[in-house]
């Protein structure tokens, strides 16, 4: 399996956004430190979804970055990405890893510790735990659950956990305390007038 980056950016395809040019801003910060998860809106078809992932796959090969497919592992396949992300809506850990393969990085949606022990028996990789706090950029979220939540997840499972839901640098001290191997964003990057300096901050929290 490649290893794990701490910052994990997951596109941003909401209208009005430019993922791949938040990408290039990105991907020369700290590939080391980079994960990219491609995630598209729900509507979106599986051709825009692969199409999307293949552009992103392109852009993080010579930056050696593992890129990951939420949700649709069919397009994390097709489109050569190094794994997939799956939520509770989505296929089974244990099924995932059997579509995906022994080698493959497999994300998994967690927030409480039973569900997390659960996931990596079946097979998970690493964690998404969240969200961390309230946000605005995924709908249909479940209650916040804080830095309290973070670190009753990172105690009961060995695999890196993401903290994922409205995270920002000022953040990362309290979760890393907190167990958290790294965070996921979003906003935090695409929204930021600068996403290379905003990524800087983060990696620079989250590697000190």
């Amino acid at each position: 399996m490649p290893s794990l980056g701490r910052l994990h950016l997951i596109t941003d395809t909401r209208p009005g956004r430019d993922p791949l040019a938040v990408l290039r801003a990105v991907l020369p910060m700290a590939p080391g430190e980079l994960v990219v998860q491609v995630r598209v809106e729900d509507t979106a078809t599986d051709r825009e979804a692969y199409d999307l992932a293949r552009r992103v796959v392109a852009l993080c090969t010579p930056y050696a970055v593992t890129c990951l497919v939420n949700d649709r592992l069919h397009v994390a396949l097709a489109a050569g990405a190094a794994g997939g992300h799956v939520g509770a809506d989505d296929l089974p850990v244990g099924a995932a890893r059997r579509v995906l393969g022994p080698a493959a990085v497999l994300g998994a949606t967690a927030r409480k510790p039973g569900s997390a022990v659960e996931a990596v028996t079946a097979g998970a990789s690493y964690l998404g735990v969240g969200p961390c706090h309230a946000t605005t950029t995924k709908d249909g979220l479940p209650p916040a659950i804080g830095v309290p939540g973070i670190r009753a997840v990172a105690e009961a499972v060995a695999v890196p956990v993401i903290a994922i839901g409205g995270v920002t640098a000022a953040d990362v001290p309290a979760l890393r305390a907190a167990g958290a191997y790294g965070v996921a964003v979003v906003g935090a990057l695409s929204a930021a007038a600068d996403p290379a300096r905003a990524a800087a901050e983060l990696i620079g929290a989250l590697t000190c």
